[in-house]
């Protein structure tokens, strides 16, 4: 018996670590247009078949370690998740005037930011790994704008999780094309997505008969989800623990139901 539970133990630390090895990730070139992309895929191949997809758009910075590490989060909770390259192959930003500059181009032409998010969509569809048929798209801050912006022109998804992203848009005709399930998740302390601007886009979303929900974390800013917001000393831009990890459940709820 004494032998027994060692090897017990040994068996369980083992399939413990091929567990935590089963997670793959890898670059992947792409292009829209004539721009050179290169995204970030991730997934757990120790799980047969294929899996429902996540695409990742991330905040204004472009695609840093944070984007690679929601998708890895979402990988681990058995999604293939795919962040998307929106500026082009190696542009990231650390600076909030050139970041403003780079997700400007994209607020200025809204096809644009759906064609660059489609592209990514597309990498994401062709993956051996994903069922094309159970697709979600997120995104944060700019991502999250992009996210319901590529829902509006009609993408073929089942939902999309805006966090803290903004809800300005130049049509709400366009709203009539939306196919997917919304998830909204915003800070009642924005002062970049405030509350008029979340009650304008509710009743645009509501003429349009779309299935939509609203979430508003108390105490949250913008960026609430990104431990790393309160780094860049930008008024109304800080880290919210609580109101992450609420907007993270209320993600993964949402998931369980559209992919049912």
């Amino acid at each position: 018996m004494k032998q027994i539970i060692p090897l017990i133990l040994v068996a369980i630390l083992m399939n413990a670590a091929t567990t935590q090895a089963a997670i793959k990730s890898q670059a992947i070139d792409y292009k829209d247009g004539d721009v050179q992309l290169q995204g970030y895929l991730a997934y757990d191949d120790s799980q047969p078949g294929t899996k429902p997809g996540v695409l990742v758009i991330p905040e204004w910075w472009g695609l840093t370690d944070y984007a690679r590490h929601r998708a890895d989060q979402l990988a681990k909770l058995g999604y293939v998740a795919f962040a998307a390259d929106m500026y082009g192959k190696g542009i990231t930003t650390n600076d909030p005037n050139e970041a403003g500059k780079l997700a400007g181009a994209f607020y200025k032409n809204r096809n644009l930011a759906r064609s660059r998010a489609g592209a990514g969509l597309a990498v994401l569809k062709q993956q051996p790994e994903v069922n094309a048929n159970k697709i979600a798209v997120i995104g944060y801050c700019f991502g999250g704008t992009a996210a319901l912006e590529l829902a509006r022109g009609g993408a073929d998804i089942l939902g999309v999780v805006s966090f803290h992203g903004g809800l300005d848009f130049e049509n709400d005709a366009d709203n009539k094309n939306i196919k997917a399930k919304l998830l909204i998740c915003t800070g009642a302390e924005d002062p970049m997505v405030t509350a008029d601007k979340v009650n304008k886009f509710q009743e645009a979303l509501r003429k349009a008969d779309v299935d939509f929900q609203i979430n508003t974390y108390c105490k949250a800013k913008h960026a609430f989800t990104n431990p790393e917001a309160d780094s860049h000393n930008i008024p109304g831009i800080s880290y919210n623990a609580q109101a992450d990890e609420r907007s993270w459940q209320a993600m993964k709820d949402f998931f369980a139901e559209i992919f049912k």
